[in-house]
């Protein structure tokens, strides 16, 4: 199955759809609304459960969302109540690499609920303890359950100068397969350990902003990171940019390793980080954190900027400013990346 967040400047919902069954044409769905004030997580598993399609604000279902479940006996009448992830996708809620993620995300936004990281089941949507800010969303992206009991690097440590025992520099939180088992991580996963929010196989990442209070031409921004999210930098894309830097719009996976490609530039610096995390993640962590921090404050002038001149009736000069600002963005994350990367492998030579 799959489910997809489907958001606009008014609502955001989870579509979930799955098939009708072996050898059979067709699909049953369901979507459920988060509440306005709530945040929710789609983290590779089912998280509808309990339907009421006659709250049509809050649910929506196929017409065949019983029928499907009856005839391939996976839910009968008789069994009580139904549920739409216990009906369709039960594994995923069996699943810890899918429910951890859940819950680290409402640990993260949400503390006060205290949930317990080994539950079956969430709540579908929490409440947030504070409004969640950009600068959230990045850390939540950037997670890998540092600080916690998960933490895949907690027990390859080595004793400091003052005789304490610490996390290895080596030891960084995006193993490869035989790196996991060459060190023996074992966990809720298995020898997989822990599936983090933040991995090492991401492609690309963002987060999207519909602002209703905004004009479409200005409102509308994907913020967009390239590999793994933990060593990358979000920049931001208007959506009626005109044009962005040929890199971004460069396929790596048909190219090979080129500088012609984004995604090269971030994989290299994301690959090169995790050879001496302990030590070399700070580094870049230098590099980002100031710069996302930069483009987060800058963008306010940039609305400004824009909507004075879209409410002149300057639509084209709006759309100007913003991409300007976008590729802008986008070159200086590409140039930061390069340099960073050349940094880290001058500073830590013979380190890794």
């Amino acid at each position: 199955g799959e489910c997809l967040t489907i958001a606009d400047k008014e609502e955001v919902w989870h579509l979930e759809i799955v098939g009708p069954g072996k050898g059979k044409v067709g699909a049953v769905w369901a979507a459920q609304r988060v509440p306005d004030d709530h945040i929710s997580v789609n983290a590779n598993a089912s998280t509808i459960r309990e339907i009421n399609l006659k709250d049509k604000d809050y649910y929506m279902a196929s017409k065949n969302i019983y029928s499907v479940a009856e005839e391939n006996g996976w839910w009968s009448k008789k069994d009580g109540e139904f549920s739409f992830a216990y009906a369709y996708a039960p594994d995923t809620r069996t699943s810890i690499a899918c429910t951890r993620r859940e819950w680290r995300v409402f640990d993260l936004l949400a503390p006060s609920l205290e949930l317990d990281p080994n539950s079956e089941n969430f709540p579908f949507s929490v409440k947030p303890d504070t409004l969640v800010s950009m600068e959230d969303l990045v850390r939540v992206f950037k997670d890998y359950y540092e600080g916690t009991e998960f933490d895949l690097r907690k027990n390859l440590t080595v004793t400091d100068k003052e005789g304490k025992s610490v996390i290895s520099p080596m030891a960084n939180p995006f193993m490869k397969n035989d790196e996991l088992k060459l060190n023996r991580i074992n966990g809720a996963w298995g020898w997989r350990g822990e599936r983090n929010i933040a991995v090492h196989f991401t492609v690309y990442a963002t987060i999207i902003q519909c602002r209703n209070w905004m004009p479409d031409e200005v409102g509308a921004i994907c913020w967009f990171a390239l590999d793994n999210v933990a060593s990358s930098v979000y920049v931001p894309i208007y959506a009626t940019v005109k044009d962005i830097p040929s890199e971004y719009k460069t396929d790596g996976r048909e190219t090979g390793f080129s500088k012609d490609a984004a995604w090269w530039v971030f994989n290299r610096l994301g690959t090169l980080t995790a050879q001496r995390w302990g030590d070399m993640h700070k580094v870049v962590d230098n590099v980002w954190n100031p710069t996302q921090k930069k483009f987060f404050e800058t963008q306010k002038n940039i609305d400004k900027d824009a909507l004075t001149l879209y409410n002149q009736g300057n639509k084209e000069g709006a759309i100007d400013v913003v991409t300007k600002y976008s590729n802008e963005c986008c070159r200086e994350a590409l140039d930061k990346a390069w340099k960073t990367g050349d940094l880290l492998w001058t500073t830590f030579d013979g380190q890794w």
